[in-house]
């Protein structure tokens, strides 16, 4: 359970009373970070995320000698003191070279951590692009491709995708403006290598041109604009099983109650179900024949005479029909 914190004054309350958890939550605040030594990529790597996070970004330039997997005490400091959910902590050593750590926090505490270490010579930053860049601002679509991001089974690239959706996917809109989606954030994974090798997560920053086509509908295009990352997830510290029940809660009356007979299938359509009384197949309207019309009233007749089982009347009336079915032969 998370620590309850009791006021001692009427300030204090009202400072808590903010950080109390909300219905609909306010976009998360991402932090950026570096450790006391930090190669130049990942310091310009973390300068082009902080602006693809932006404005919901915030970046201390100063040195902090953190150990995330050692003592994150730091890290939660930093979470309360900035209401900051999300940090991104840039370091580099001889063992754990260009290393990027991903922290989620909640509640003032630390909820899980993902380590990844970029490769140096397959990696450009956002100045190495020329051409146009996306507005500040801009909400990205983000794309997973990789057999391995849909494990069933929780594995270190189930965690990676869960961490990139809750770092890029900004604020909740109700509407969406066609001519916003400007930037594609694509992530994909391939196999494990023949010696156990862990596979690289490719990262690539796309954005989305129309220009004219001459018909209605114009054509689409993508330009890469940065960052380009490749990297592989080294350490990761996986989140207590309390505080993720506590972090997945929802309050009541926040989800939409179910319609009776309405479902929604895996693509989002909506599915009715309607249900009908007993149909009465007698009165089924089928296609009439003329031959049937005299059996039909032998059978009324039959029916009407009290059900005896005399059929004789029934087989002439069925034979006299075949007969006027029959066509005439031509004279030879």
């Amino acid at each position: 359970m998370l620590r309850q914190i009791k006021p001692k004054n009427a300030r204090s309350k009202r400072e808590l009373a903010k950080r109390e958890p909300l219905s609909h939550e306010n976009p998360k605040t991402a932090l950026f970070l570096r450790y006391t030594t930090s190669s130049p990529l990942v310091n310009h790597l973390l300068t082009d995320l902080c602006v693809l996070k932006s404005p919901f970004s915030l970046r201390f330039n100063k040195k902090n000698p953190i150990h995330p997997f050692e003592d994150a005490s730091s890290f939660e400091f930093f979470s309360q003191k900035n209401d900051a959910s999300l940090i991104l902590f840039a370091s580099h050593s001889k063992k754990r070279p260009h290393c990027l750590t991903w922290v989620r926090c909640f509640g003032g505490q630390v909820l899980d951590m993902m380590e990844v270490y970029v490769v140096h010579d397959l990696a450009r930053t956002l100045i190495q692009f020329k051409g146009d860049k996306c507005k500040v601002g801009v909400k990205p679509m983000l794309s997973f491709s990789g057999s391995q991001f849909e494990s069933p089974v929780a594995n270190q690239y189930t965690l990676a995708k869960s961490m990139f959706i809750d770092f890029f996917r900004g604020g909740e809109t109700q509407t969406i403006d066609v001519e916003g989606l400007q930037l594609l954030i694509s992530f994909f994974v391939g196999e494990d290598g023949p010696e156990g090798q862990s596979a690289h997560i490719h990262m690539r920053c796309w954005k989305i041109v129309t220009k004219r086509s001459g018909q209605k509908v114009p054509r689409v295009e993508v330009e890469e604009i940065g960052p380009r990352m490749d990297f592989r997830v080294g350490r990761i510290k996986e989140a207590d099983e309390t505080l993720r029940k506590e972090a997945m809660k929802r309050t009541k009356g926040s989800e939409a109650k179910p319609k009776k007979n309405i479902e929604t299938d895996t693509v989002g359509d909506k599915i009715g179900r309607i249900h009908l009384g007993k149909q009465d197949l007698a009165e089924l309207q089928t296609r009439k024949m003329k031959g049937l019309k005299g059996l039909k009233r032998a059978r009324d007749e039959h029916t009407d005479s009290g059900g005896d089982n005399d059929s004789t009347t029934v087989r002439k009336e069925k034979e006299r029909s075949v007969a006027r079915t029959k066509k005439p032969r031509l004279a030879q």
